[in-house]
């Protein structure tokens, strides 16, 4: 088992005396430091029926959060695999990027128009569930400040040091504002949206269709999700891009991103 870095234990210290008052974010980011080197931390409270709210942020460089806000919480985040954790329900823990997107996630353009502008190389996300409706997750990054990813070591650390994130997270964020909600059908926001801007009408399946391609979902993929075949998975594709009169990716997340915020 690797040993912390010198000065971690003291700083692991500092955040639990915080815990519940001020300054625990900034100790939290202190520890994490410290173990771990991150360049960037992105804390964030999710809920089922309302976008993400920034509960806490700092990076060496502005890149990382530039458009956090215009892009990522006004929708972008729907198609991203860490929200789809918490729609999951998935238990607490330490989730690394590469293991959990799409196997088709760095050709999506929700990857390139967006996530590749961040210039976060890796991404380890610690999640917790302070509440049954809402979860808090803390993202560690490595982007472009450093531009190296995380060792097998640092993430196995990640791993160890999961329960303990939970356990913080859970008690200091205990009385997180929430409530039960709708869960979101995002595939059937989009299909409305889509009607009420642009008077365009999708089926149920184009729509699923639609919003697992901006996921960054294969055509195998999105086959196995559904259960059909990845020829039937084609036409659905080619009826989608018929039908709203479009013939790439780029355009269809130029189109659907902006209304997955009602934003027409």
């Amino acid at each position: 088992m690797t040993p912390l870095p010198d000065g971690a234990e003291r700083r692991l210290g500092e955040a639990i005396r915080r815990l519940g008052r001020p300054g625990f974010e900034e100790a939290l980011w202190g520890f994490l430091r410290c173990a771990l080197a991150p360049d960037d931390l992105l804390v964030l409270a999710l809920r089922d029926a309302a976008p993400p709210e920034r509960l806490f942020a700092r990076a060496d460089d502005p890149a990382p959060f530039a458009r956090l806000d215009s892009v990522y919480l006004a929708g972008a985040y729907l198609l991203d695999p860490f929200h789809a954790l918490h729609l999951d329900r998935a238990p607490a823990g330490a989730y690394r990027l590469h293991d959990i997107a799409p196997d088709a996630f760095q050709r999506s353009r929700y990857f390139v128009d967006y996530f590749r502008q961040t210039t976060i190389l890796d991404e380890v996300t610690f999640v917790a569930w302070p509440r049954a409706e809402a979860s808090v997750q803390i993202s560690l990054g490595r982007d472009g400040a450093s531009g190296r990813p995380f060792s097998a070591r640092e993430v196995e650390t990640c791993q160890r040091l999961a329960p303990l994130l939970a356990a913080l997270a859970e008690t200091h964020w205990a009385m997180l504002p929430g409530g039960p909600g709708p869960r979101p059908d995002v595939a059937g926001r989009l299909a409305e949206a889509l009607r009420v801007a642009r008077g365009v009408r999708l089926s149920p399946r184009q729509a699923e269709v639609a919003l697992l391609i901006l996921q960054g979902h294969s055509t195998a993929s999105i086959a196995l999700r559904l259960g059909v075949s990845p020829q039937t998975v084609k036409v659905f594709r080619k009826q989608l891009y018929a039908r709203c009169g479009l013939t790439s990716q780029a355009e269809l997340f130029s189109l659907l991103v902006p209304l997955l915020s009602g934003r027409p």
